[in-house]
């Protein structure tokens, strides 16, 4: 366990900290080193070795002994980001749960001001914040349609994922009434968990960029290469099935489905796939059926 000066926790964040990883022992120790130097210290730090091959769970062994450290096995293939974060989760201590992927990069008080600003909003269980962007080695910009929010966001999350996982803390019920990561998703788990999220909990955003996020390395979850709008498209559908929608959520839901779809459609014809293209067809005419 971290050592921690009892003055930086109160017993209302005790915050575990999540870090799955997968054969990124070259950027892993950027991250755990970022948590280490918070100005507000964690309970703890669980690290998920998601069936690595280049020793990562050997080398935190030895290097951070203090560190929680968890191996997720499927054969010996990984069982994915979902699945290792759900691992952690469920075996935090910590009320609060704080994700940090591996590549990625906390400032030293990320930490401290979400717990500050959580503070003044006694009622709010999830705080987000903005963030650096860094690709190939460069900081560039955040285009206008990555724009971050808060409060009730919910048609705000449906059209991108608006929220980085890195720059996340939240109650850990939150899991208990909507939850966990969904482990049969390839990618968008995240964008999948915040549709989940946002329709029932108001959202603090914290207008400060807290963390670094680090692309256009080969190993991004988010690179495959059939592309993401099919896994939001199921996301969308999934969340559209629950009853946890009011009458206007569930409009505006519909209405970002049928865009995507659309949208997917018009990729089908490109690639001729045509029996896929007609089944796109009937869920926008069977969409386009349904009475609010």
């Amino acid at each position: 366990m971290v050592n921690i000066p009892k003055t930086y926790l109160d017993n209302s964040f005790q915050i575990s900290v999540i870090i799955p990883t997968y054969n990124r022992k070259h950027t892993l120790e950027r991250a755990i080193e970022s948590v280490l130097a918070q100005t507000v210290h964690p309970l703890e730090i669980i690290v998920i070795d998601d069936s690595s091959t280049d020793g990562t769970s050997d080398w935190i062994q030895s290097k951070y002994p203090s560190i929680i450290l968890l191996q997720t096995f499927k054969g010996n293939l990984p069982k994915g980001v979902s699945a290792a974060r759900n691992a952690g989760i469920k075996v935090a201590k910590g009320n609060w749960i704080s994700l940090l992927d591996s590549d990625d990069e906390w400032l030293p008080d990320k930490l401290a001001k979400q717990v500050q600003s959580l503070k003044k909003n006694p009622t709010v269980l999830f705080c987000h914040s903005n963030e650096i962007w860094i690709r190939d080695g460069i900081r560039i910009n955040q285009h206008k349609k990555h724009q971050k929010y808060g409060g009730n966001i919910f048609e705000k999350c449906l059209d991108i994922c608006r929220i980085s996982p890195s720059s996340s803390i939240m109650h850990k019920s939150i899991f208990d009434d909507v939850g966990y990561f969904d482990e049969t998703l390839r990618v968008c788990e995240d964008y999948d968990l915040w549709l989940r999220i946002t329709p029932k909990y108001s959202i603090l955003f914290v207008d400060e960029p807290l963390i670094i996020k680090y692309g256009g390395h080969d190993d991004q979850l988010s690179r495959t290469p059939e592309g993401i709008e099919q896994y939001r498209i199921q996301s969308l559908e999934k969340i559209m099935d629950t009853e946890s929608l009011t009458g206007t959520q569930f409009q505006t839901a519909k209405d970002m489905l049928i865009h995507k779809l659309n949208i997917y459609a018009n990729g089908l014809i490109k690639r001729d796939k045509k029996d896929e293209y007609q089944l796109t067809l009937f869920k926008i005419k069977k969409l386009h059926d349904i009475t609010d």
